[in-house]
């Protein structure tokens, strides 16, 4: 057989051959909600890739890497930066009291939401049986 034909693993492990692998492609799952690109996001919120992913390290808006170390993002994450970007303009904000007041704004709001669902089920007639 000549060299040129060999399968990949022929000849793998002898002295002075070169065994050459396939690569392989890793494609993301369309079931992931982690949809959006790096390119796509910085885009969308008109910054540079580089502060986005410095958003993401600091934890103010999530991402997750895929096999190939890409960041892909969820589809309210231009909403998200844009909500750091006014908290930091707005309130002259340093980037780690953003994540603290994200955190209560998150606490408040499952908050309300548990306080609205309780005050619907206190109006709803119990049935006796």
């Amino acid at each position: 057989m000549r060299a040129e034909h060999r399968s990949p693993a022929h000849g793998a492990g002898r002295p002075g051959t070169k065994a050459a692998y396939p690569l392989v492609r890793a494609y993301r799952s369309s079931h992931s909600a982690y949809q959006l690109p790096m390119a796509a996001v910085a885009g969308r919120s008109g910054l540079p890739p580089e502060l986005v992913r410095r958003f993401v390290a600091l934890g103010l808006v999530d991402a997750e890497r895929d096999t190939g170390g890409r960041l892909w993002f969820r589809a309210g994450a231009p909403s998200a930066i844009a909500r750091v970007q006014r908290l930091r303009t707005g309130l002259c904000l340093n980037y780690a009291a953003i994540g603290v007041v994200l955190d209560l704004l998150d606490r408040i709001e499952r908050l309300e939401t548990a306080l609205r669902r309780s005050e619907r089920a206190a109006k709803e007639p119990t049935t006796w049986t």
